[in-house]
């Protein structure tokens, strides 16, 4: 099932994707449930927002695909190397990402899945992770890499207002070990890689973030990406798909 937040006739709402309607509900499923208002508006109609704005915070994981680590330089963490994103850097499909070119001369493109957080977890076993999961969307783990790399940490490099799209919509029944991440940049694939590369796996990702804090509904985990890193311009259209989901696409310009 796809769920969606919308803006319809300058009105903030939520549906289930139903072929080229929406399924309107009568309110945030993460908190209200699946009832339905009985209204079906046509997709062409709406406005597609982030799916979900985090009431706390975005978890990012780094260096979680073999390849990517390889890429990066050094061995893969035998820990998950995680650090955080404020929610106000998160921003919805076709919104324009904000190159910061006062402050940084490299800004790049990571294309993710990110799980959304249905249920308030601490200390959460792995085998019991799968509990906690509301769905899954697509990201971008846009990052000024001049600044990761001088900074020596890396929360201004990845914090930046506009530096996590996610979109279009919620997927609540991801296949995590057939889905492929393809980045695209004014259409040429950049990245093309399996979730079932990922160093350290999802209910892993969760036991190990609700060990150090608390999960909170909405919360989005970041769950790292494949090797292609690279840049992106002024003027460039960046895609990011994952099949099982669909397309995030936003536009970029400099600030």
């Amino acid at each position: 099932m796809k769920i969606a937040r919308f803006s319809y006739q300058e009105t903030l709402r939520y549906g289930i994707v139903d072929d080229a309607e929406l399924v309107v509900l009568a309110g945030d499923p993460l908190f209200a449930g699946f009832e339905t208002t009985g209204e079906r508006i046509p997709l062409s109609e709406v406005t597609l927002l982030a799916p979900v704005i985090p009431r706390s915070k975005v978890v990012c994981i780094g260096k979680n695909y073999h390849d990517h680590a390889a890429e990066m330089g050094g061995e893969a963490p035998a820990e998950p190397l995680m650090f955080l994103k404020p929610n106000t850097s998160v921003i919805g499909p076709d919104d324009v990402i904000v190159r910061p070119t006062t402050l940084s001369s490299r800004t790049d493109y990571e294309g993710e899945v990110a799980v959304v957080i249905g249920r308030i977890a601490k200390n959460v076993p792995a085998e019991r992770a799968s509990d906690y999961v509301f769905g899954y969307t697509v990201a971008n783990d846009v990052t000024a890499r001049d600044l990761q790399k001088t900074d020596g940490q890396w929360t201004r490099a990845k914090g930046f207002d506009t530096f996590c799209p996610v979109g279009p919509v919620i997927e609540t029944e991801l296949d995590t070990d057939a889905a492929i991440i393809t980045t695209r940049v004014n259409g040429e694939v950049r990245q093309n890689g399996p979730m079932s590369d990922m160093i350290h796996s999802v209910p892993d990702l969760i036991a190990y973030a609700s060990s150090v804090f608390t999960l909170l509904p909405g919360d989005l985990i970041l769950t790292g990406t494949p090797a292609g890193i690279g840049p992106f311009e002024a003027g460039d259209t960046v895609e990011v798909e994952v099949s099982g989901i669909g397309v995030l696409r936003n536009t970029v310009r400099d600030a």
